[in-house]
């Protein structure tokens, strides 16, 4: 099958300086490595375990125990942060200094006001500031963005999204992966819900209000690990997002999609499933057509790390502006703030409360 996600713009190889060796940064290593016209450069990380893993899989790379250090080599022309929240804010900080463009993983900082802080520090001092939101680049995403584009399903009544990664059971819930998950105060949206309501805003605009109600189930965490979260969209759709980490749902790889999806129409509905399939039903059908798109089962999320890392290196090369720039993803956190006062207020939050 043919990949039609290569960059398109100026070729130039654009040399990348990875901050941050752990467990999904190495899916960011992976990433860097496939993109045309990118070279992955050189990683800086404190741990002598994780730069060495990181040479041996990546020969010819660079290795430095800090960003400092990898700076101050002048190997690179873009820099990316793969880190804890807690870091993001000097760590970024730091990363003005070169005045080479930046990209910041999710969760964007410790909170929307630290968030708000960091860039306004980046666009007083004249950096490009991208926050790495890959779910919107799933495959699935973007061929559903397709079909709205074209009219397909018609008048938008409602999106719903049932996550069920099925991974937060018992007393190891997340510890042989990423154990900090444990100690996260907010957990379920802050860390995972907030990809779907980038995902929400991506396919159905601007929310303007929110009504959640938040639990925690699984006891050995700190946070919530279920919710059911209702969106009202300035279109007038609606969007519900039920949320449980502890069930699962049907699929080869239950992390592939995180759960299942239904997208409802006037003239059609549109549902996905755990395998990354989509099934589009017109209105007063029985039957269902299954959906053919390319898309590749690589990586994480069919290969969503490598799509968003080059959308931006495609624009950062092209000088034009790529999506979810920090100013632009400041909403995603202005959302994800209001379901926390809405779950613990127990009443619907507007977006221009405060």
């Amino acid at each position: 099958m043919t990949d039609t996600t290569a960059p398109t713009g100026k070729q130039t190889e654009l040399r990348v300086g990875l901050v941050g060796g752990g467990y999904f940064a190495r899916f960011h290593m992976d990433a860097w490595s496939r993109i045309p016209g990118v070279r992955f450069a050189a990683l800086a990380d404190p741990d002598e375990t994780k730069r060495a893993w990181a040479e041996a899989t990546y020969p010819g790379i660079a290795t430095y125990s800090s960003l400092a250090a990898m700076r101050d080599a002048g190997v690179m022309d873009l820099i990316d942060i793969a880190t804890p929240p807690q870091t993001h804010a000097a760590l970024v900080t730091e990363a003005m200094s070169t005045g080479l463009p930046v990209i910041c993983q999710k969760p964007f900082c410790t909170t929307l006001a630290e968030a708000e802080a960091v860039t306004a520090r980046a666009e007083a001092a004249g950096t490009l500031l991208v926050v790495h939101e890959n779910f919107r680049f799933e495959p699935w995403y973007q061929e559903c963005r397709r079909i709205l584009d074209e009219g397909r399903l018609g008048e938008i009544y409602q999106i719903s999204f049932r996550m069920r990664p099925g991974d937060g059971q018992g007393p190891r819930a997340y510890l042989d992966r990423q154990p900090y998950f444990q100690k996260m105060q907010r957990f379920l949206i802050r860390e995972t819900g907030i990809h779907f309501i980038d995902v929400f805003r991506y396919l159905l605009g601007p929310v303007s209000a929110v009504t959640a109600h938040l639990s925690r189930l699984n006891p050995v965490i700190a946070g919530e690990d279920a919710g059911i979260v209702v969106f009202e969209f300035a279109s007038g759709a609606r969007g519900l997002y039920d949320a449980n980490r502890l069930s699962d749902h049907i699929s080869d790889n239950r992390r592939r999609t995180m759960g299942e999806m239904l997208l409802e129409g006037s003239k059609a509905s549109l549902r996905l499933d755990g395998y990354g399939h989509l099934y589009m039903r017109a209105f007063g059908s029985n039957d269902e057509t299954r959906i053919d798109f390319p898309w590749r089962d690589l990586g994480y999320g069919g290969d969503c790390v490598r799509l968003c890392l080059a959308h931006i290196a495609d624009a950062v090369r092209a000088g034009t502006r790529p999506m979810n720039t920090a100013r632009e993803y400041l909403e995603n956190l202005r959302i994800e703030d209001a379901i926390y006062r809405s779950s613990s207020a127990g009443a619907t939050m507007r977006l221009d409360d405060k």
